[in-house]
């Protein structure tokens, strides 16, 4: 299957994408391009492959539930950013002390 540039314009038409005239040729060298990867991809012997790497693929080992000491009931700040009209308060970097008050 080959890409015209009928099929690009009417393609770019669909998408309400604007293609310059003279990018048509690029564009359809482009695609066909493409297509012939897919062909070639397709050509590919793959007929098992899935079943065999079904078939290798260990599954991932699972932990065992367990219960942690980490407290989960602290206070708000030790955890959570201070916030102020919506923002949220950070620190200063000490690379913008030299700035002064010009920030």
């Amino acid at each position: 299957m080959a890409v015209s540039k009928d099929d690009v314009r009417h393609i770019a038409g669909l998408a309400r994408v604007g293609v310059p005239e003279e990018r048509l040729d690029g564009l359809v060298a482009e695609l066909n391009g493409i297509l012939g990867h897919m062909d070639a991809l397709e050509r590919v012997p793959s007929r098992g492959l899935a079943e065999i790497a079904d078939a290798t693929r260990a599954g991932m080992p699972l932990g065992a539930d367990a219960r942690t000491s980490v407290p989960l009931e602290r206070a708000r700040d030790e955890f959570a950013p201070l916030m102020r009209d919506g923002f949220f308060l950070v620190p200063r970097l000490a690379t913008h002390d030299d700035a002064g008050d010009a920030s």
